[in-house]
């Protein structure tokens, strides 16, 4: 099947022109089909230079005209412009066009007044609408592009009707986040009000009711750069960035703070700055944290990671963590007692190598967090993206209100943790709120423990990340 896409200026009477002649081709053969996209002639330019650049093309004029080759997964293959449709219709269906002058120029018109109405009517409608605002720092890291498809589903957000996507690069180009927002706007995603890019912090989380922040991906650019003077960036950067938030978002938005660098700062930073926000709205995604774990356990114990569950995690997100599996449960065990597909035993019943669980375990949850970071060469984006959307769910009430997940919060008066940090605990999300789980053991090993991350996380906030290290090597 020939599939064809023409696109042009709105005013410009060859794109007319080319049009009745597609239009023609289409009633006449079956197997051919054309989309046509209008742009405004002010448009114009910003959009042939931007779909050039993403196909590797060169191309001037209005009309823009290629053929999607179908059967290779709609790659498309440039023809050219005008002359060349026209030389290709003739060549391959021997039909031309003989539209006269006057004739173009009206349609010409035509187009424009069509286009200008559709504006009219859209923005129209959209005046009617009370989108719901998602803004994403750091749009242009490869997490974005696990995560918007998502976002976008209806899954994660299943009481919203219209979501506003806004995404913010402040270190990327204009045209690699406009390529990104013609990405988006191609899924065609039915709860897509509008999507818009930002490279600077004028509109930033303006009316914000989600507010991802994955951009620490950036601090990397300069190899020279050590960690305080990354710490030294980012601690500006957010402290900014909890100021405009305070001040432009709303004050129930949620918002959760993603990455490598750093996690549990950044998210303190921006509680300390959002004064009149409640600091239970703002989040660290540890969750990436206990996946690992749970796929090191299921290696152990010969079964699938989706088979342990209840896995928490304490302390730095980025940084020094305890993994305690005193909660954890495996299924479908291959072992001595076994049970239909809902029976569990706990992991420390099961797994009997005390040296491997005190000493080893630790070492390779951390040891795997490395390994993924260094065969990429970036953060594991699928894990970061299904951490996250792990968390919104729960926030969203989707989940279980049982489930247990690992959350970066800022948690005073709970396990006896000091106040003015954000720490991994275990938590619920019930009604749109998260609580600390009460039924957790914190014995003497792992009180010390607690303390000690804490302790670290207060010297990483007040000093710097060359004072902030230390090995954890506690029993389970």
């Amino acid at each position: 099947m020939a599939k064809f896409v023409l696109a042009g200026k709105t005013d410009c009477p060859l794109y007319a022109k080319a049009e009745l002649l597609a239009d023609h081709l289409q009633g006449c053969l079956p197997n051919f089909r054309v989309h046509k996209i209008s742009i405004l002639p002010d448009e114009w330019k910003e959009w042939l230079d931007v779909t050039c650049k993403r196909n590797g093309w060169k191309h001037e004029q209005s009309p823009l005209v290629w053929r999607e080759l179908v059967y290779q997964g709609g790659k498309g293959m440039l023809l050219g412009g005008f002359s060349d449709f026209v030389e290709h219709c003739q060549d391959y269906y021997g039909i031309t066009s003989d539209m006269p002058t006057d004739m173009m120029m009206s349609i010409a018109a035509e187009n424009l007044k069509t286009k200008m109405d559709l504006i009219v009517e859209e923005q129209h409608f959209a005046s009617l609408i009370q989108p719901f605002h998602i803004w994403i720092s750091g749009a242009l890291s490869p997490t974005c592009h696990i995560l918007i498809p998502n976002l976008l589903s209806g899954e994660v957000f299943p009481h919203v009707s219209a979501i506003s996507l806004h995404l913010l690069e402040l270190q990327g180009s204009v045209e690699e986040l406009q390529g990104l927002r013609m990405e988006i706007e191609d899924l065609a995603p039915s709860l897509l009000h509008q999507v818009t890019v930002h490279t600077d912090l004028d509109e930033a989380f303006r009316e914000a009711d989600v507010i991802l922040l994955m951009d620490d991906h950036w601090t990397d650019e300069r190899e020279d750069d050590g960690d305080e003077e990354k710490k030294r960036k980012l601690t500006e950067r957010y402290r900014e960035y909890g100021q405009l938030i305070d001040t432009r978002g709303n004050k129930t938005v949620k918002v959760i703070v993603s990455g490598s660098s750093f996690v549990n700062l950044r998210c303190s930073l921006l509680a300390d700055g959002a004064r009149s926000i409640d600091s239970q709205q703002f989040v660290a995604m540890a969750t990436q944290l206990e996946n690992k774990a749970r796929a090191v356990i299921a290696k152990k114990l010969k079964v699938r990671p989706s088979d342990v569950t209840d896995v928490i995690v304490w302390g730095n997100i980025s940084g020094d963590f305890y993994v305690d599996l005193q909660r954890a449960k495996v299924f479908n065990y291959d072992g001595a007692i076994k049970g239909p597909a809902f029976y569990s035993q706990p992991v420390l019943k099961i797994c009997h190598d005390r040296k491997w669980l005190e000493k080893d375990f630790q070492h390779l949850v951390r040891c795997q967090r490395e390994t993924a970071a260094s065969k990429t060469g970036r953060a594991a984006a699928m894990l970061s993206a299904n951490g996250i959307l792990s968390v919104l769910r729960a926030w969203n009430g989707v989940c279980d209100p049982d489930e247990v997940l690992s959350v970066g919060v800022c948690c005073p008066g709970h396990y006896s943790l000091p106040d003015g940090i954000v720490m991994a605990v275990p938590v619920r999300f019930i009604d749109g709120k998260w609580s600390a789980v009460s039924d957790v053991t914190v014995g003497d090993e792992l009180n010390k423990t607690l303390q000690l991350l804490s302790s670290k996380l207060r010297q990483e906030k007040e000093l710097g990340p060359e004072n902030c290290t230390v090995v954890i090597n506690n029993s389970v």
